[in-house]
């Protein structure tokens, strides 16, 4: 079984959608993405430098663009989906709950409230690498940190204020590493809980449809197969923590052969040849890792997309 799987904030690169922009239909069907978000797509995915695509109102309608558009290439039917974080927009997208215009009005609407509610402290986060989990947790926790993203493979991201962060750099769980993420913001904290209200008017506006294969939620790995609890999720989750660590424990109980992670891939693999051992996994990078996607799809099976754009 394959699943399709959808990178978070920070997995961004200064030019990295130029060769995606290059195969047949790509531009145009970014330029309608651009539309529907209210940003110029090209401009960020090509020329922007490192600063301007860490605005998290760029980030984020920019990496669901790339998501989709790499997902289009593949023409395939995942037996799951999930996405990491802003990448679940992709994921449900994908599993059909939001039309590809839908899903970037929403978007752009998450970047923008959550780039507010970020205004308001200095905040960010740091990947802790190693250790204990739970003494990892528990030392976050005496720092006032959150745990926001529990990703499992012996890796939690921190997120709180600058101050605080500054002393987990100082003060290192046992036998951690701590890694300073490129994120503008305490995603997934209190923090964020602003945008919450701002997202439930705009979900309000959305038409939303039922998943038509399975969706798997990062607030607690388990599939969610009613549309409006879809979105009630993509809404809560903004200020709650991502527990990508149960996702993969759901990918191993629907018995997942094979993971391909939709541009810019690349975190979620890492994760992945850690925690599933045994698991096939590839990232779609650039487009020059297509030819070995499909050939992992053709071995596996899967049927070919019939969905619209």
């Amino acid at each position: 079984m394959l699943v399709l799987v959808a990178p978070g904030q920070g997995a961004q690169t200064p030019g990295f959608l130029a060769p995606w922009l290059e195969l047949p239909g790509a531009a145009d069907r970014l330029a309608g993405y651009s539309v529907a978000a209210g940003l110029d797509l090209a401009h960020y995915g090509t020329k922007a430098d490192a600063d301007e695509i860490r605005d998290t109102k760029v980030a984020q309608p920019l990496l669901v663009a790339a998501g989709l558009l790499a997902a289009a290439e593949l023409n395939t039917v995942p037996g799951l989906v999930a996405g990491h974080s802003v990448g679940e927009i992709t994921a449900a997208a994908l599993a059909g709950v939001l039309d590809r215009s839908d899903a970037m009005a929403f978007v752009a609407a998450r970047g923008r409230a959550m780039a507010e509610a970020a205004a308001v402290t200095e905040t960010g986060m740091s990947a802790v690498l190693g250790g204990d989990p739970e003494q990892v947790v528990a030392h976050l926790t005496a720092l006032g940190l959150t745990p926001a993203n529990v990703n499992g493979a012996g890796q939690i991201v921190a997120a709180g204020t600058l101050a605080q962060l500054a002393a987990l750099a100082a003060d290192r769980p046992d036998k951690a590493r701590v890694m300073p993420l490129k994120v503008a913001g305490a995603f997934h904290t209190a923090h964020m809980a602003p945008a919450v209200a701002a997202l439930e008017a705009v979900a309000s506006s959305l038409s939303v449809g039922d998943p038509v294969l399975p969706y798997v939620s990062n607030a607690d790995g388990k599939t969610v197969d009613n549309g409006a609890e879809v979105v009630r999720r993509l809404v809560a989750q903004v200020s709650n923590p991502v527990r990508w660590d149960l996702c993969m424990e759901t990918f191993k109980r629907f018995g997942v052969t094979a993971i391909i992670e939709v541009a810019p891939g690349g975190t979620l693999v890492g994760l992945a040849k850690r925690a599933l051992p045994g698991v096939r996994a590839l990232a779609l990078k650039t487009p020059d890792d297509l030819e070995a996607a499909r050939a992992l799809i053709a071995e596996l099976g899967a049927p070919a997309e019939e969905r619209a754009e």
